[in-house]
């Protein structure tokens, strides 16, 4: 073990050693507790915190934190190869697999001309890999777990390639008025279950938009948030009372400020 832990420089088999040493009897109490259930949040924040590093534009954040999502997949593998089910080398297998399978054009003999190609090809070969006969069960394999917006943009793309689409972004905005006018009915009548169906048909209806678009509607929403957020620091130190105290005037005249100040 002192030979172990007094190594300069560690590879994915080190990784693999340590964290069932950590499950193993008489090693770490918290981590031989952990089940997939428990570890999933962990991974969920772990691969936010990715995103957060590549948006950063810092490498040595990414490694950081790419190393913190490869302990989550060797932590699950651990713990299903404790069950006698798969290990590690297994989930590599299957993933080299997939990526042959799915890529023909360069190790098989078909042929691409662009990315286009490349993507048509890859659906087509998802579908048969995963023996998806219609549309319909694509949709259902596309995972619940997603951020609502980024699944309604998946599902509804799936729609899109067989022809189920608007062929003009008009008639998508169209369509985002005519939801929030139904949904301004439902409001009037008071009834909670149709304000709600009527505003996840206005934000669905919205992301049908920024598809339409080719906006990220999980980045714009993001970086309307990001906006909101700064303006409203901004409003608060410029603000002289408590933010309690201040009336509509007060706080729309403080909003205009921190806008004109390109917050």
């Amino acid at each position: 073990m002192i030979d172990f832990v007094r190594k300069n420089a560690y590879g994915i088999k080190d990784l693999v050693e340590i964290v069932a040493i950590l499950r193993m009897p008489g090693g770490c109490p918290w981590d031989r507790e952990q089940t997939h259930a428990t570890l999933r949040r962990g991974l969920l924040e772990e691969a936010y915190e990715v995103i957060e590093a590549i948006e950063e534009d810092n490498p040595a954040h990414l490694q950081e934190e790419l190393g913190d999502v490869l302990l989550q997949v060797v932590f699950h593998a651990q713990i299903e190869q404790e069950r006698g089910a798969f290990d590690l080398d297994a989930v590599c297998d299957t993933i080299c697999k997939k990526l042959i399978f799915r890529h023909p054009h360069v190790f098989g003999d078909t042929s691409v001309d662009d990315t286009a190609e490349v993507l048509a090809n890859w659906d087509e070969l998802k579908k048969q890999e995963k023996g998806q006969q219609t549309v319909s069960e694509s949709m259902e394999a596309v995972a619940r777990s997603l951020p609502a917006l980024w699944r309604a943009e998946k599902v509804q793309g799936k729609a899109a390639k067989v022809g189920f689409d608007w062929h003009e972004t008009q008639g998508a905005l169209d369509k985002l008025g005519e939801e929030l006018d139904e949904l301004k009915v439902a409001m009037a009548g008071g009834d909670s279950a149709e304000i709600q169906e009527e505003l996840g048909d206005l934000l669905f209806t919205a992301v049908n938009l920024s598809r339409k678009l080719g906006v990220d509607p999980e980045q714009a929403l993001a970086c309307a948030t990001d906006k909101f957020q700064d303006r409203f620091a901004y409003a608060e130190a410029q603000a002289d009372m408590p933010l309690k105290e201040l009336d509509a005037a007060g706080w729309d005249k403080l909003w205009e400020q921190a806008k004109r100040e390109s917050y």
